[in-house]
């Protein structure tokens, strides 16, 4: 399964808002129109946000490219796209990496072009080293709760946490996968179970008020999640309500894994206090797909992240490994080996 394309110098997305009821792929010409997708999260996932960047970075270099403003040309398209969603840390690390080629090459779009697809190559190729890694916590006959979306729609292929969920299940470990739905968006509901039924994967979707009594009756064996950032600390920014699955995982006993590659670490932030959390337009609250359910009068509040604390993290999932408490050290080396 596959969200993002790049083909004939043209970027194609899965348009991620449609499904699952219909598969509609966009095609994209220009940078402006890839921040745009992105700030309505026609691609969404900290990962799949990185891989488009990079490639709106090629369209900026191909438009810019002998124009006397080129180089402005390829500012302002950085700074558009840099803007587009303030916390998932792949979106700057993805950009920085475009920008270094950028200076080396004179902006030149085949290497810009040669870049973006080393970035989207590896994405894939780290997450399947993750699932492997991560697959071995899964005991045998597991029931696995995860929430949002962390798979292949949500990164360059494969998937973070449903990465480990598919490598586990491809070693005959998975009984069962429970989906929160994730409001208000329900990238759980629409997404998660979507990739998971189509990858024949058993899948029992769940309202996420209901996770907490499905731990307390003893289904659920593990917990993970994906990640957008994480600070130096272990503390992590995920979609919202990851921190109270945190919370109920601790009280239960239940392990509970976040799975992240290392471009998703940021070494320069020392907690998850100094990660901004992008808040949304609060409609997205009071209805979905052109319902309205909330009264007219009502004041929204829509964090379209929370920050989990490393205390209540088992282990952290890497392409490098797994990490376990004390965590500082153990990010300090993954990043540096870099």
């Amino acid at each position: 399964m596959e969200a993002i394309r790049w083909e004939n110098h043209t970027l194609y997305l899965l348009d991620q808002t449609r499904l699952p009821a219909e598969e509609d792929w966009l095609a994209y010409t220009d940078p402006q129109a890839v921040a745009q997708a992105i700030r309505t999260m026609v691609v969404r996932g900290a990962p799949a946000i990185g891989v488009a960047a990079a490639y709106a970075m090629v369209l900026a270099a191909r438009q810019s490219a002998g124009r006397p403003d080129g180089e402005a040309r390829m500012v302002r398209a950085r700074e558009l796209l840099a803007a587009s969603r303030p916390t998932a840390v792949n979106l700057f690390w993805a950009l920085d990496r475009m920008e270094r080629c950028g200076l080396a090459c004179g902006n030149d779009p085949g290497r810009m072009e040669e870049e973006a697809i080393a970035i989207h190559r590896e994405d894939v190729q780290m997450n399947a080293v993750m699932g492997r890694a991560g697959a071995e916590l899964v005991p045998e006959g597991a029931r696995i709760l995860t929430h949002c979306n962390a798979g292949a729609l949500a990164t360059g292929g494969f998937g973070t946490a449903l990465g480990v969920i598919r490598a586990a299940h491809a070693q005959g470990k998975v009984s069962m996968v429970y989906a929160d739905e994730t409001r208000p968006l329900l990238q759980g509901a629409r997404l998660t179970a979507y990739e998971l039924v189509q990858d024949r994967i058993p899948v029992t979707l769940i309202c996420d008020d209901m996770a907490g009594a499905l731990m307390a009756q003893g289904k659920v064996d593990l917990v993970v999640v994906g990640c957008d950032r994480m600070a130096a600390n272990g503390d992590f920014a995920n979609k919202i309500g990851t921190y109270a699955l945190a919370v109920l995982a601790r009280y239960h006993n239940i392990p509970f894994y976040t799975a992240l590659p290392s471009s998703t670490i940021d070494m320069a932030i020392p907690d998850g206090s100094h990660i901004p959390v992008e808040q949304r337009d609060g409609g997205e609250v009071l209805g979905f797909g052109g319902v309205r359910t909330g009264p007219l009068g009502a004041q929204t509040w829509n964090p379209a992240f929370d920050v989990t604390p490393h205390q209540l993290l088992s282990g952290i999932i890497t392409e490098r490994g797994v990490l376990r408490p004390p965590f500082a050290a153990g990010l300090s080396n993954c990043f540096q080996d870099l």
